[in-house]
């Protein structure tokens, strides 16, 4: 984690690098046992329970001891040994929480684990607390002082963007009594997110349903991800029903969690002098406010291509009526599976365009277990990568269900994964941490570079429209809907900086305003029922600060990136490599721009826009040709009339 981060005192789930903006369902029975080699190894990190205690209890030590450094930062020697123990403390604690915050994800219901994770949580915040007059301190020795330091004393090397960043943030940097105040306050900050999980996760009384086929089903989040995907309308409809009723009991209790997080970014944001939220959470990694408001104008600019999208997807599903209950199910079913062997394959072959440095790492972290495959009961819904273990490998969380899907959030996670192998062996650990505006990048052009060779292996029709269907989906599912809550999270800010009241109430009246019109409710293009307001229950990121907006970007950037990178422009693979070594070397949105894509203007977005036309042209061709050839085509056998059979 970088230590300019780590300083401030980052908000959200300390152990993710990622989490998918959709979870996954479940693809193994709760009883079928899973193989070794389809669970992650964490005796990488600790190889015993035992050696996790006893660097926790050094880690309490090494956080009391850190006072020895204050009011020594004037001699350059002193500060570069200061800052070689912060930057080795800093890492300790995130393989401790790594360690217990992937076992503790693996069965969220075991109490010991949750724990032990929070143990993580709460060394963070007590070291936050013991550092919080270093930067002050810097800020006090001034940019003179802090260059000759540089020059005279190069162990500072690694530690010099970090140096300036902070120098950068004098204006919003407190004295050290207020800046200890903050930091002490890091874990009730955090309190409401925990309790959110725990309800959804593990607490909640989740409704039970009937299918078509009279099977009874606990309908909780991976359940309802799952079903909400059927081939059967009435069942699709039944589930948002059930599922959504259940939140709805709970809007209140989500409402006053959501709405306390949220006044804690506030709080934040108002004493360190910014105007806004919005403002201080960017200006954490000096990203300019245009491209979180250039993404918001442009997708709303942009919403004649989504509603193209869901007119095409009726007319695929042959109904003339779309519902909210209709955007899951595939546009395309064919009979093809894809075991977790084929899955990993296919993200390495896919990879090939970026080089064979690129797939080695692949294929070692497939082999050395570095991921766990499958859901198990209490595990934790969704996906992620953890980057947190800096000088052992990342770690990947799925719930790999083998269909396409699956390996699509297969190549998105290790597409993370590569991105923190890259950075972690080019970069020291001080700037190995690469902000999540690019992280989502890699992630998203690892899907891109898979849907390409999908496309390149189609010899039908029907599958070119399931993979043209499939990019379709998620550009609308990575694109619009994060840009759409991306909006809703702008209005709950601005709610709080307002001091006006957060209800859950109030939030899901906002949020169905908002879902509306990004869907065409009023245009007739699809429709959304009420009761399905409380949707922004469901949705863990508005607990992370400004978080989701990045989804969008990243995929509007990998977009022309991979554009790039399978076109064979010259330069552009090595480009966009040198993106995955220089972790948080520099400022993100300049490391972008240096890879070819500047976020703050419109031409990331409209290509985005563009990208989906055309492959919407490509679609309604084929369907076009496939209406055509069925007019032409005579009766069958079966159909066709004869004497005997009156026309």
């Amino acid at each position: 984690m970088r230590i300019a981060l780590l300083l401030s005192l980052l908000v959200g789930p300390a152990y993710a690098t990622d989490e998918d903006p959709e979870p996954t369902e479940p693809a193994v029975a709760e009883t079928e046992e899973v193989a070794v080699q389809d669970t992650w190894d964490l005796s990488h990190v600790f190889p015993t329970l035992e050696e996790w205690e006893a660097a926790t209890a050094r880690a309490d030590a090494d956080i009391e001891a850190l006072s020895e450094c204050e009011g020594q930062l004037a001699d350059p020697a002193m500060l570069r040994s200061c800052l070689e123990r912060i930057d080795a403390l800093s890492l300790q604690i995130s393989r401790i929480d790594t360690y217990a915050g992937n076992l503790s994800n693996a069965d969220i219901r075991d109490a010991e684990w949750r724990a032990r994770a929070q143990r993580g949580g709460l060394l963070w915040a007590a070291f936050g607390e013991a550092v919080s007059w270093f930067e002050p301190e810097i800020l006090a020795l001034g940019k003179k002082k802090v260059d000759k330091a540089l020059a005279k004393e190069p162990g500072l090397a690694p530690f010099a963007y970090y140096l300036h960043t902070t120098l950068r943030h004098g204006e919003h940097t407190l004295p050290p009594e207020q800046e200890a105040l903050l930091a002490a306050s890091a874990t009730l900050r955090r309190g409401p997110g925990q309790i959110y999980r725990v309800l959804l996760n593990a607490e909640l009384p989740w409704p039970t349903i009937t299918l078509d086929d009279g099977t009874e089903v606990t309908l909780d989040t991976a359940a309802y991800a799952h079903h909400r995907a059927s081939p059967s309308r009435e069942e699709r409809k039944r589930v948002y029903d059930a599922y959504y009723g259940a939140l709805a009991d709970y809007q209140g209790t989500a409402g006053a969690a959501v709405g306390v997080s949220t006044q804690g970014h506030w709080f934040i944001a108002n004493a360190r002098g910014y105007d806004t939220c919005l403002e201080a959470a960017l200006d954490a990694e000096f990203l300019p406010q245009e491209v979180y408001r250039t993404l918001i104008e442009r997708t709303n600019a942009n919403l004649p291509t989504l509603h193209r999208y869901l007119k095409l997807r009726a007319r695929m599903l042959g109904i003339d009526d779309l519902a909210y209950y209709d955007l899951y199910p595939p546009l395309v079913q064919i009979d093809e599976e894809f075991p977790i062997a084929r899955g990993k394959e296919l993200t390495i072959t896919s990879a090939a365009p970026l080089g064979k440095e690129y797939t080695d790492l692949l294929e070692k972290g497939f082999a050395e277990r570095w991921m766990d495959v499958y859901p198990q009961p209490g595990k934790s819904p969704g996906a992620y990568m953890d980057g947190g273990s800096y000088d052992v490998h990342p770690y990947v969380l799925m719930n790999y269900t083998g269909d396409y899907e699956s390996v699509s959030t297969l190549a998105h996670e290790w597409g993370h994964a590569a991105h923190s192998a890259f950075t972690n062996t080019t970069q020291p650990h001080a700037t190995a941490d690469y902000a999540t505006f690019i992280a989502e990048v890699a992630s998203t052009l690892a899907e891109a570079l898979l849907q390409e060779h999908m496309l390149e292996q189609t010899e039908s029709d029907a599958e070119r429209l399931l993979y043209l269907g499939a990019d379709l989906e998620s550009l609308r599912v990575t694109f619009f809907r994060q840009a759409m809550f991306s909006e809703f999270e702008l209005a709950l800010h601005e709610m709080a900086e307002q001091g006006e009241p957060i209800t859950g109430e109030g939030l899901s009246e906002r949020y169905l305003e908002l879902v509306r019109r990004y869907h065409g409710h009023d245009q007739g293009i699809t429709t959304i029922d009420e009761a399905y307001a409380v949707e922004w229950v469901f949705v863990q990121h508005f607990f992370y600060n400004f978080y989701v907006w990045q989804y969008s970007t990243s995929i509007a950037a990998s977009s022309l990136l991979a554009k790039d990178v399978l076109g064979g422009e010259d330069g552009a693979v090595e480009r966009y490599l040198d993106l995955l070594r220089a972790g948080g070397s520099d400022d993100p949105y300049l490391l972008l721009k240096r890879a070819g894509v500047d976020m703050a203007s419109p031409e990331p977005y409209d290509a985005l826009a563009a990208r989906m036309d055309a492959i919407m042209d490509d679609m309604e061709a084929i369907l076009d040709r496939m209406e055509e050839e069925k007019e032409e085509a005579p009766p069958s056998e079966e159909t066709a009339p004869t004497e005997e059979t009156p026309e």
